[in-house]
């Protein structure tokens, strides 16, 4: 039984674009074409203007992990639909329909290898799926990799990419902003590196939970990260926002954020901040 029903069509929606198909990929800010090769090459990001097009766990893992090796942990965690959630269809229809079209079972993939030579617990959030939302089975997988990381004493890395709570698991999902903020106070306390990694979007319950507890918090260029919108707040304020507003380069300004990593320097970076952290905490 469904808590509502929709009626009229006065329904406004952000639509990401899927990552281009195609030898040549038209580079969306400066409408040039780009050798695909020579993207996949450097990370997915244009090398003339910089510009980061949006990836998966596929492409991060594929950056990330040395030889693409890596082994994932809670991939047997499905989803489900304890609420019977309806809306414009009902949620059980919409994760199938999601599930095969996107070849993932939920919108996180967690996985532990070796980057540059050092152990390393990924989870890295996937926007094709329901836009990012944060699920029971999102917070699981972050609960799965931390316990992991705690138990090893493996770096934690969490890549965010999320329009925030998915709405259909109501408060089931709200509850995975405390689950993982404590499950990340126990990794703390066991003095396990955890860096955070923010990329377009990042906005939400996701913003409000773990994409801001890192010891490092870092992030691509030009990400959009806050916890509503732009729109949602010039709407509510009524008023014109700071130029910028909400982009990782006015976070950095404002102290929100530590660092600004383009793509192609991520493993690079990520490897100096491990052994900066883990050295700090051996001490």
């Amino acid at each position: 039984m469904a808590w509502f029903k929709r009626t009229g069509t006065n329904i406004q929606t952000e639509e990401r674009k899927e990552m281009p198909e195609g030898i040549w990929v038209k580079v969306p800010t400066t409408g040039e074409m780009v050798h695909r090769r020579e993207l996949e090459e450097n990370s997915w990001v244009d090398p003339a203007s910089g510009y980061h097009f949006s990836i998966g766990s596929k492409e991060y893992f594929n950056i990330l992990f040395d030889n693409n090796r890596f082994v994932e942990l809670g991939s047997e965690i499905r989803p489900g639909d304890p609420l019977q959630f309806t809306d414009r269809k009902p949620y059980a229809a919409r994760l199938v329909e999601t599930q095969k079209k996107t070849g993932l079972t939920d919108a996180l993939r967690s996985a532990v290898g070796q980057i540059n030579g050092q152990d390393l617990v990924v989870a890295c959030m996937d926007f094709r799926f329901i836009g990012g939302s944060m699920g029971s089975v999102v917070g699981e997988r972050i609960a799965i990799a931390i316990d992991y990381a705690r138990e090893h004493r493996f770096p934690l890395l969490i890549i965010s990419q999320t329009g925030g709570a998915r709405m259909m698991e109501s408060v089931l999902s709200l509850m995975q902003m405390a689950k993982t903020s404590a499950k990340l106070a126990l990794l703390a306390e066991a003095k396990v590196p955890y860096i955070s990694l923010m990329t377009d979007p990042t906005t939400g319950g996701v913003t409000a939970s773990y994409a801001m507890l890192g010891d490092v918090n870092l992030a691509e260029p030009g990400a959009l990260i806050g916890f509503a919108g732009p729109r949602v707040i010039r709407q509510t304020i009524g008023r014109d926002l700071p130029e910028g507003f909400q982009t990782a380069e006015y976070l950095l300004e404002h102290g929100f954020v530590d660092l600004i990593v383009p793509r192609p320097k991520l493993k690079i970076r990520l490897t100096r901040i491990i052994k900066l952290l883990q050295h700090k905490y051996v001490e």
